[in-house]
């Protein structure tokens, strides 16, 4: 018996390693590997409309991010974040983009949409508000969190991380059984550990240090900052920031072990395995990443925007520990680990927070919605 194959068109936005992309990859893995009966393609909408003006687009928002931090992240709330609640039109998008998109649909005939950029999942709204496409699309959220840029109404099915962004679409007219709680998805690859026990036997606690993969933050200044006892290793995760790799390798710190940039996931799955917890940003899939290993997450800086936004939602859910500030962080750090009361806390806040999400894989919900 001949098995049709279904077409699933995955649509993060601009092309840099952002969280759109990472969650992208990671769920086309996902679906190939376990449905052998779809088919997963990547499409980003503004290449596919302009071309070579995304790398153009994709510099220039890095470095507004970099130079103007409190600018970008006034301009982020003010567009987005505010009365979310609100259904929102954005006409000069709309403008840019929503003739651009139907075609892309035309052109590639996918028997369902996943969206992991708000972008391309309020032009697909639109479009099925006017009964342009009738193709089941999903959203899948890769902050803890939900600004008004994103398509809502029209959505088939969205994929949420908090109960809080349950609630809100629940207030915008979302019935309760189109939104599945099922996290940020990471890669398969990222086993989770169900109970992750402390090396007792080592003289040290090891913590990775990550900065994201964009090359913009505060790592640097953050491991300036550090006075190293000997009581912990820092294992950094310098990315594709090859003058950070160089620099860390040259002060011979044997308590600042630098890492290149870890393409394969196994590896990145044993390294998470081999430390105590993890000292980052507040990125979706490196938050998530964290979670799904039930390792302790430290929060050292924010990035204006997204991630201030995520900090707030964590906290709220008490799944991370929030360093607002660098003097004496090795002492901070030693301290939180010698407090049974922290780390159960802790520990209790990531049970509840796994204890929430759905038992199904992102594969499987898909197929739930694919016509037969």
């Amino acid at each position: 018996m001949k098995i049709h194959s279904k077409k699933i068109l995955v649509l993060p936005f601009l092309k840099i390693p952002s969280g759109h992309q990472q969650v992208a990859d990671s769920l086309i893995q996902d679906i190939q590997s376990n449905e052998a009966r779809m088919e997963c393609e990547k499409a980003e909408i503004l290449s596919y409309s302009y071309g070579k003006m995304e790398s153009f687009v994709s510099a220039f928002y890095l470095k507004w991010i970099h130079l103007f931090p409190n600018l970008y992240n006034w301009v982020y709330q003010q567009s987005v974040y505010r009365n979310i609640e609100q259904n929102k039109k954005f006409r000069m998008y709309e403008l840019l983009f929503l003739a651009r998109m139907k075609q892309l649909v035309e052109e590639m005939q996918p028997d369902c949409i996943i969206c992991t950029h708000a972008l391309p999942s309020y032009m697909l709204n639109a479009l099925k508000e006017k009964n342009t496409i009738k193709t089941p699309v999903i959203n899948v959220y890769t902050d803890f969190f939900i600004h008004s840029f994103w398509g809502t109404t029209y959505i088939d099915f969205h994929l949420v991380s908090t109960p809080y962004m349950k609630e809100l679409l629940i207030k915008k007219g979302i019935q309760a059984q189109r939104i599945w709680y099922t996290g940020i998805p990471v890669h398969h690859e990222i086993r989770p550990n169900t109970n992750p026990a402390m090396k007792h036997h080592s003289p040290f606690l090891s913590i990775l240090v990550t900065g994201g993969n964009l090359g913009v933050g505060a790592l640097e200044d953050l491991l300036k900052s550090i006075e190293t006892t000997g009581k912990i290793k820092y294992f950094v995760l310098c990315g594709k920031n090859n003058r950070l790799y160089q620099r860390l390798k040259s002060l011979n710190n044997p308590f600042f072990i630098p890492l290149t940039y870890i393409s394969c996931r196994k590896e990145m799955n044993e390294l998470y395995d081999s430390i105590d917890g993890i000292l980052t940003k507040p990125g979706g899939v490196t938050i998530s990443e964290g979670l799904r290993k039930r390792k302790p997450i430290f929060i050292y800086h924010a990035l204006p925007g997204q991630e201030v936004i995520n900090l707030h939602q964590l906290q709220k859910l008490g799944v991370v520990f929030y360093l607002n500030s660098w003097d004496h962080m090795e002492s901070q750090l030693l301290t939180f680990f010698k407090s049974k009361e922290h780390l159960e806390k802790m520990k209790s806040n990531i049970e509840n927070y796994h204890h929430q999400l759905m038992d199904k894989t992102i594969s499987e919900l898909v197929c739930q919605i694919l016509p037969r």
